[in-house]
């Protein structure tokens, strides 16, 4: 993750003050000039090293969404890194959402703008059941170009959104107004 915000703080209806959340947040590594001078990168490699703080996060969505959602679709590739352990707490399915031209079987494809061009992402055309509920999940929200093409390939197979989850959010690139509608919950906001 790559910014030039302030310091982090809690969104999302998550309180700051929770010292859970706040260990978490604590495990978030910032590395000024990486990946070139003058960015700061934030490494979640700490937190997911720390088995117990990355066990905290899991445990802190899956109570956050059981019973609210039936399919987890993981946005390639860190969404996956969080995904997959809630869709095992949870007992529900890990759907991927790929970039074009790695899933094997039939795709929809949504494609979606990025600072310099386009880029396509892409589900299995029977990966959502007309009316399943549908948490979106990806480490971080930037402009939102990626998870609401994300959104729109759900939607376009019946499934609906039940809300977007990240670990953390830029909030200066605006991605909640690309959103705007979904329930998005950030646990770290720069």
């Amino acid at each position: 993750m790559t910014d030039t915000m302030p310091p982090a703080r809690a969104v999302g209806g998550v309180e700051s003050a929770d010292p859970a959340l706040v260990a978490l947040r604590e495990r978030i590594r910032d590395i000024p000039d990486f990946p070139q001078p003058g960015i700061l990168f934030r490494d979640i490699t700490p937190l997911l090293a720390d088995g117990e703080a990355f066990h905290g996060l899991v445990e802190w969505m899956a109570t956050r969404y059981r019973g609210t959602v039936d399919t987890i679709v993981a946005i390639e590739s860190r969404g996956f890194i969080f995904g997959a352990p809630l869709a095992y707490a949870l007992r529900v399915g890990l759907v991927p959402v790929r970039k074009a031209g790695k899933l094997p079987d039939r795709t929809l494809r949504e494609e979606y703008a990025l600072e310099y061009g386009t880029a396509t992402l892409e589900i299995h055309h029977d990966a959502v059941r007309p009316g399943e509920r549908v948490l979106l999940v990806d480490d971080l929200l930037a402009t939102g170009g990626t998870a609401r093409a994300a959104a729109t390939l759900v939607e376009r197979l019946g499934g609906k959104v039940a809300g977007v989850f990240v670990l953390a959010e830029l909030s200066a690139l605006a991605g909640r107004e690309a959103l705007a509608g979904l329930d998005v919950t950030s646990l770290i906001v720069y």
